[in-house]
């Protein structure tokens, strides 16, 4: 089912929305490549080009009881943090782990969570800053159906698991599920928005390197497709919580990309204070 399917309290069509530019890659030749650093001299940062396509983004608030993350590949949900500074990285490691593994269990049933990268954001810290970063303004998914399976089994392998145990996790169903929420006031500059995942073609998904200084990640760049659904939650709060799967190794007909990007909110006010968050990446078992 999808977002304007009949489960919901209305059709999409009738939710209000805004206009807004989201950029997609533009298929090309060669595999598209980003550099996460500042690359050697005469290597660009990016190889791929970006196109703007003007498209409806729908308020989903009034719909979030029904959108879930095997449907469309995203929940919402009111959580509490005890965190009082999450520029504290110990802090976020020692209060707001626990909180979010707690909340997966909740939310999903899983029966192991494991919590292995998070990036904050803010475009005013950024630039003087190697910790924060600023908003991703392409569409994008952070895993691909390969690197789903690379990032478990090496993160897995880094917390001293055997390579039997490893290989036995990765045969049950296993998602990579971003939690993503404010860390200040409420979002008004480039809020994030989501690709129904049940409007995702295959073929829209371009699989992508992301390198690193010490490896290269694969994630997927998205095509532009007319039937790209998109929704996001206006003025988050920090205590709102944004779940977003990123890869699910069920290969079943449930959501297993939901794209995503930030976006310019026309009806933000031109003095908005840049956007403060948090995206948590966890395997959940």
């Amino acid at each position: 089912m999808s977002l304007n399917s009949q489960v919901l309290d209305k059709p999409i069509s009738s939710l209000p929305y805004v206009e807004a530019n989201l950029n997609y890659l533009i298929p090309m030749a060669e595999r598209p490549v980003n550099y996460t650093y500042e690359p050697p001299p005469g290597v660009p940062r990016h190889n791929g080009t970006y196109q703007a396509h003007k498209l409806p983004i729908y308020n989903a608030r009034s719909i979030s009881h029904n959108i879930s993350l095997d449907r469309e590949g995203v929940a919402f949900t009111q959580h509490n943090s005890s965190v009082r500074d999450f520029y504290d990285e110990d802090e976020i490691r020692r209060v707001y782990y626990p909180e979010a593994e707690q909340l997966l269990l909740d939310v999903t049933g899983a029966t192991k969570v494991v919590i292995f990268d998070h990036t904050l954001r803010n475009a005013q810290t950024a630039l003087n800053n190697n910790i924060v970063k600023e908003p991703v303004r392409r569409v994008h998914n952070d895993f691909t159906a390969k690197s789903g399976y690379t990032r478990a089994r090496l993160e897995l392998a880094a917390r001293g698991i055997d390579e039997d145990e490893i290989d036995a996790l990765l045969q049950q169903r296993f998602a990579v599920i971003n939690i993503w929420r404010a860390i200040a006031s409420p979002i008004q500059e480039s809020p994030l928005a989501v690709c129904d995942a049940q409007s995702i073609a295959p073929t829209d998904l371009v699989a992508s390197d992301l390198v690193y200084r010490d490896r290269v990640g694969e994630v997927y760049a998205i095509a532009y497709n007319p039937t790209h659904r998109w929704f996001y939650f206006p003025q988050m709060q920090p205590n709102e919580a944004l779940l977003i799967k990123c890869f699910d190794s069920a290969e079943d007909g449930r959501a297993r990309f939901a794209a995503h990007t930030a976006f310019d909110d026309p009806t933000s006010p031109p003095n908005a204070p840049p956007r403060q968050s948090i995206e948590l990446r966890t395997l959940v078992f």
